[in-house]
């Protein structure tokens, strides 16, 4: 084990992570398993350092004292002239020039520190920018990278720069003429430059373009195969896939037209003026796309609607007789979108794109989505199908399987079971709907673009496979007992408790860190401006929300009863998609964040489950 070079409580020079520039420092403490040195800024900044990012006072010193000091025979020819009684005018005369010179010396150093610290500061987030997800990565990111880039480009100028500012108290005429490299116009045309830098999509998810060709055909294939099986008598996985139904059993016109009035309608209540509007995350180009907030409102008047029809005794159970052409039409419908889509983004901007879906590859990028915020005017496609269609359409379909099983079985009231499945998942929904300005951070929003994955999972995949459990209570009723029902009911809220509270808190630290009913969270500061909550939920495993979506999706599947594993489905699933979010998240705020998530894995090493990931 190598021995430690700086000792607690001595003052040194850190390096500012991202920047060439050194300050003082005071060393708190040591890891001697990361090798880590922990140090604290003058303002109060805590943040891990490497040995090579520290330099002792002394060899600043040494620099200085070097560099200020002139050849031996210049310093005893001064001094003999300073001492000559013959010339005292001279003397003071070049007294004063001296004193002019090292003003105007002064000046210049401080103009090219500030003019260093714009460049440095130009890519740093500010707190009004940091409203996202604990640990999840976000637009933002980009700029990291084009800061890095910038580093790279003018490193070999900014150690000049540092040498004549940290080592040189009156530079040579030479050095002078390279401070001129430091204007203000050629930072921000470097600026510029850097913007402009295509940024092409490296690390390929999803098993790259083999993985991503499959899932476009398996996607589809796994939804009509679960609806399928949930019509069988015995629905259980070991048996053999029913047969298909004929091609045009599959498919009627009508239900497109139910299907196309419906997206349409939702369409209507989107672009309605009721809700206050807001600003979305910066992009890559520092514009702010603003976002109306009236998904509730959708809501209620959807409630509306489908109140009326009831009234007017439409049957809407007719959701549950076609529901397998429904899915088909909407899975056609999604694909139509993505095609439409993929071909509009082609005439983009660069700066339009999504950084997850612009690798250069046909089917990669038709499937992650090319264009990261597709509009049609003011009107936002990905923001409309993340919530509006597919959220609030799952809670019409269990309404209608609701409504079937009371007439397929001939019951004035539902059963247990179907009320517990319905009540939890509205719940879940109203949620969303209520806090919709929080998808505004999520990465759907910031990262991901628009295509096949986005479109298919918000029309198809929700609606279809989240109503799962309503569906199979249909054709496969199970009684309960009040007892059971109270101790489901009881877990539902646990994990309902710990998904709301650790999103709230984390959503409030990002807004107002200096709030002060938060003085009693600790956070680790990170050099992009952004601090990881180490207490708290947070500090209780890295992804708390998504503990919470487990437990609730467990919730209601234990209604479905023990018979079959089929209702079981979406907790499998939740659970495989919420792991491949975390490692995806892992991998992202490594880069992003650096030691600082390194410091954070350590203080809390599990992932989403407690003592077990």
């Amino acid at each position: 084990m190598p021995n430690r070079r700086f000792a607690d409580g001595e003052v040194v020079m850190g390096r500012w992570p991202g920047s060439v520039l050194y300050y003082e420092v005071q060393v708190t403490s040591y890891d001697d398993v990361s090798h880590l040195y922990t140090v604290k800024y003058k303002d109060g900044t805590e943040l891990a350092l490497k040995e090579s990012d520290i330099r002792s006072q002394s060899s600043f010193k040494h620099r200085k004292s070097q560099s200020s000091s002139s050849s031996p025979s210049r310093r005893s020819t001064s001094r003999s002239r300073s001492r000559s009684p013959g010339r005292p005018a001279k003397g003071r005369r070049r007294s004063s020039s001296q004193s002019r010179e090292h003003k105007d010396d002064k000046k210049k150093t401080i103009q090219e520190t500030s003019l260093a610290l714009l460049v440095f500061g130009f890519f740093k987030p500010s707190e009004n920018n940091t409203r996202r997800y604990n640990g999840e990565p976000d637009s933002t990111e980009r700029n990291d990278t084009s800061c890095i880039i910038l580093e790279q480009k003018l490193k070999p100028d900014l150690e000049i720069e540092r040498v004549i500012e940290q080592y040189s108290l009156r530079p040579r005429k030479e050095e002078k003429k390279k401070e001129e490299i430091y204007s203000e116009k050629k930072v921000f045309e470097t600026i510029k430059t850097v913007e402009k830098i295509p940024s092409k999509t490296k690390e390929l998810e999803f098993g790259g373009r083999i993985g991503t060709f499959m899932l476009i055909f398996f996607l589809p294939a796994t939804v009509f195969y679960l609806l399928l099986m949930c019509k069988q008598d015995d629905p259980s996985l070991m048996n053999f896939p029913p047969p298909l139904p004929a091609l045009e059993s599959l498919w009627e016109a009508r239900v497109f037209s139910v299907f196309l009035l419906w997206f349409f309608l939702q369409a209507l209540f989107y672009v309605l003026p009721v809700g206050k509007v807001v600003e979305g995350l910066p992009l890559s180009n520092g514009r702010k796309l603003q976002y109306r907030i009236n998904g509730f409102y959708a809501f209620i008047l959807t409630a509306a609607a489908i109140g009326i029809l009831l009234y007017f005794q439409f049957e809407l159970h007719y959701l549950y007789d076609h529901f397998m052409q429904f899915a088909v039409s909407a899975a056609a419908f999604s694909m139509g979108l993505s095609i439409y889509l993929y071909i509009r983004s082609l005439k983009a901007p660069e700066e339009e794109l999504a950084p997850g879906g612009n690798s250069g590859y046909f089917i990669y990028d038709f499937f992650t989505g090319h264009e990261l915020n597709p509009r049609v005017g003011s009107f936002d496609l990905k923001y409309f199908c993340e919530l509006r269609p597919g959220l609030i359409g799952w809670v019409v379909i269990n309404v209608a399987m609701l409504l079937a099983e009371m007439k397929i079985h001939n019951q004035s009231m539902p059963s247990l079971s179907m009320i517990l499945v319905n009540s939890f998942q509205l719940l879940y929904v109203v949620d969303a709907l209520w806090n919709e300005e929080a998808i505004l951070t999520t990465m759907d929003i910031t990262h991901d673009g628009f295509g096949f994955m986005l479109a298919f999972g918000d029309l198809v995949w929700v609606p279809f496979v989240y109503s799962l459990q309503a569906f199979y209570l249909v054709g496969h009723p199970t009684a309960i007992s009040w007892p059971v029902a109270a101790a489901i009911t009881i877990l539902n809220c646990v994990g309902y408790y710990i998904f709301r509270s650790a999103n709230s808190q984390k959503n409030n630290f990002r807004r107002n860190p200096a709030d002060p009913k938060l003085a009693h969270l600790k956070f680790i500061p990170t050099a992009t401006g952004k601090g990881l909550l180490v207490t708290g939920w947070w500090g209780f495993v890295r992804h708390p929300n998504y503990l919470g979506d487990i437990i609730m999706a467990l919730a209601w599947s234990l209604p479905c009863g023990f018979n079959h594993i089929l209702p079981y489905f979406y907790v499998i699933y939740f659970i495989c998609l919420l792991v491949h979010r975390e490692a995806r998240d892992e991998h992202h705020c490594k880069q992003k964040y650096g030691l600082a998530w390194e410091r954070y894995c350590q203080r809390v090493p599990y992932r989403i489950f407690p003592y077990i990931y």
